[in-house]
């Protein structure tokens, strides 16, 4: 209670919105109590607490941020080739780092989304508003880092005018966000807080260029304070002190070459040659004999080295004070500030997906709670962007939660199966972060949640193979998906032997159009499957179209309607750059393997009563009379061994 009312003030409850018997408060209490012990300071500046909710935000399991390389890609975790680098158009690091957590956490909500998604469309018409707002950005400084320094009073004179500096880009920030006129851009130019007082403290305490460190004074600007004016000009004037000093010792010692210098042990001395030692009056004090001639001290050289170096050690102390208390007003209107520099940073990514759009020909998508995902032309976002200069093939997506449930795909490796299913899902996602999408046209009911399983990977760490690896996942997506989601499944079952691999793979099929009735991608290599729109109302054929040339392929990476009426492993192995020899060979022995195969049909229809039978053989019935007599409750570990041995006897006689 007292660490929460130390902290939020002792309306605390209230302005948090917590109830009497949350327990959240505890949690808060003791996180805020291990603040002070490790930061010691800067903690009064946490006013206040934002509630994370998970139902605000769309569930992205780790696996399929890493599948979908949302942030950073599979291969080499690098930023190039992923989702975050082709919408990357920021101009600040505050809004390079939002866009990075936006991405991770789409919205959920439609109203929250077309919000966003109005204010890209007002800032991709307005082309002028957009450059402005964007030259305007890029003077901006990072100011949530800038302030974090300046609280814990480690910022350096040149980043508190950098600050300043970015309060001076403020209003003209906020003026071309307003210009744009979507509500939420109106909204974002209000909370933009010019800023004007803490300007014009740092514009009257601070030179115009000041130093990267305070170590040697020269940051406090002239006129600022009228002690440290003074300082200095009895440093600066010392120095015509001293050469008029020099003029009058001269004079009086008729010795033209006498000079006053300057070093760290003795301070300030007076330099006389050998063959004019004889001419230095009494009140000289000899201090030094050098080769070249004598150094010597008077009184007055010493009152006026005190009175210089006093006045640059009290110089140096002084400005160290005024800077540590411009840093202390600053810190003082740091909720002012983190307002402001939120704003930006959302007006930063906001103005970026502007951009993207307009360089990249995206749409504006419609998003609504209808559950449908109806997408014309869609393009995978980054791998068009790799590909610059080479087509990409554009394909066209129909989800519902009727007839469309679920889209089974067919086609052979290679022909751009994954990449069809992995740029829906980076669409729905894209419209869900407020971005405009790779397509003609598209109509989005939002997602809760995206789940893939794609591609094997074996956690030899964990001591799991790629099968096992596979299946955990598929448990994962069968038990949290829902009616709302999107799940991407790619050859499913493909660790394991081909019938069970298929059995698998239809069974999950089932499952998911019976008892969740999500929408869902599968893709499959496993052409028997095929059959499954027959039997499961939802379930709908797609294939991938491939032109055939004798032996040669050509992938046309076009999803068409049907299933696909042929594998082609082995072309795509002879693509590969496998050697001749090797792809004729598994040619006849695929010939050999086809000729031989009982009654061949194109769709594998297995035979129900073969597998009964299979299922139940015919067991005597002397066995399951034991079975049902004996009482499993009572029975002794010996006993039960016994009695399996009497069974086995039995059947060994049959």
């Amino acid at each position: 209670e007292s660490t929460m009312a130390d902290q939020f003030g002792p309306t605390w409850r209230d302005a948090l919105g917590y109830e009497k018997d949350a327990l959240v408060p505890y949690a808060v209490a003791a996180m805020i109590n291990y603040l002070h012990e490790t930061q010691k300071h800067g903690v009064e500046r946490i006013k206040t607490v934002q509630n994370y909710a998970d139902a605000q935000y769309m569930r992205l399991s780790p696996v399929t941020r890493a599948n979908l390389e949302l942030t950073e890609t599979m291969r080499g975790r690098e930023k190039r080739g992923t989702l975050l680098w082709v919408l990357d158009k920021t101009e600040t690091s505050m809004g390079k780092r939002l866009l990075r957590s936006w991405i991770e956490q789409p919205l959920v909500d439609a109203e929250a989304i077309n919000r966003r998604l109005s204010a890209v469309q007002a800032l991709y018409t307005a082309n002028m508003a957009r450059a402005d707002l964007k030259d305007a950005l890029s003077h901006v400084f990072d100011i949530e880092r800038l302030t974090t320094r300046i609280l814990y009073g480690s910022a350096t004179p040149r980043e508190v005018k950098a600050l300043g500096d970015t309060c001076a880009m403020l209003p003209e920030v906020r003026a071309q966000a307003a210009a744009c006129g979507a509500p939420l851009l109106k909204d974002l130019a209000d909370q933009i807080d010019p800023l004007v007082d803490i300007l014009n403290k740092i514009t009257t305490a601070l030179v115009e260029d000041p130093p990267a460190t305070l170590k040697d004074g020269g940051a406090i600007r002239a006129g600022y304070n009228s002690e440290v004016d003074e300082l200095r000009d009895i440093m600066h004037g010392g120095k015509g002190y001293l050469s008029n000093l020099e003029a009058r010792y001269r004079e009086e010692t008729g010795i033209p070459k006498l000079k006053i210098g300057f070093n760290k042990v003795f301070g300030y001395y007076i330099e006389v040659s050998h063959s004019y030692t004889d001419s230095v009056p009494d009140t000289f004090t000899r201090k030094q004999t050098l080769t070249t001639g004598e150094r010597y001290i008077t009184p007055e050289l010493k009152e006026l080295e005190n009175k210089i170096l006093g006045a640059n050690e009290r110089l140096l102390v002084l400005e160290h004070q005024l800077f540590s208390d411009l840093l202390t007003d600053i810190s003082d209107q740091i909720v002012r500030i983190q307002r402001t520099a939120s704003a930006v940073a959302q007006l930063d990514v906001l103005a970026g997906f502007a951009e993207a759009a307009l360089q990249n020909n995206y749409v504006l998508p419609v998003v609504d709670t209808s559950g449908e995902i109806e997408i014309k032309e869609g393009r995978h976002p980054v791998i068009e962007q790799m590909l610059k200069g080479s087509l990409f093939v554009p394909n066209d997506t129909l989800l519902d939660e009727d007839e469309n449930r679920m889209l089974l795909i067919t086609g052979p490796n290679m022909a751009g199966k994954s990449t069809y299913m992995r740029q829906n899902a980076l669409i729905a996602l894209m419209a869900q972060i407020g971005s405009f999408v790779p397509a003609a046209s598209a109509h989005l009911g939002v997602v809760d949640a995206i789940f893939t399983r794609v591609g094997a990977s074996d956690d030899l760490a964990a001591g799991q193979s790629t099968f096992m690896v596979e299946m955990t996942e598929v448990a994962e997506i069968l038990k949290h998906a829902t009616k709302d989601s999107l799940v991407i499944l790619d050859e499913i079952g493909r660790g394991t032997s081909t019938f069970d691999g298929m059995s698998i793979a239809r069974a999950v099929v089932e499952y998911i159009c019976d008892n969740i009735g999500c929408k869902t991608l599968f893709a499959t290599h496993y052409h028997e499957l095929a059959s499954m729109d027959q039997d499961i109302h939802g379930v709908k054929n797609y294939n991938i179209a491939v032109k055939k040339r004798g032996e040669d392929i050509t992938f046309l990476r076009r999803i068409i309607a049907g299933p696909a009426d042929d594998s082609y492993g082995i072309e795509v192995a002879k693509l590969a750059g496998l050697p001749g020899s090797v792809t004729k060979r598994a040619h006849a022995v695929l010939r050999q393997l086809e000729a031989n195969a009982p009654g061949r049909s194109n769709t594998m229809q297995l035979d129900f009563d073969t597998v009964e039978a299979y299922n139940n053989p015919s067991v005597p019935s002397e066995v399951v009379d034991k079975l049902h007599s004996v009482d499993i409750e009572t029975l002794t570990p010996l006993e039960a061994l016994n009695f399996l041995y009497e069974l086995k006897t039995v059947l060994d006689k049959e």
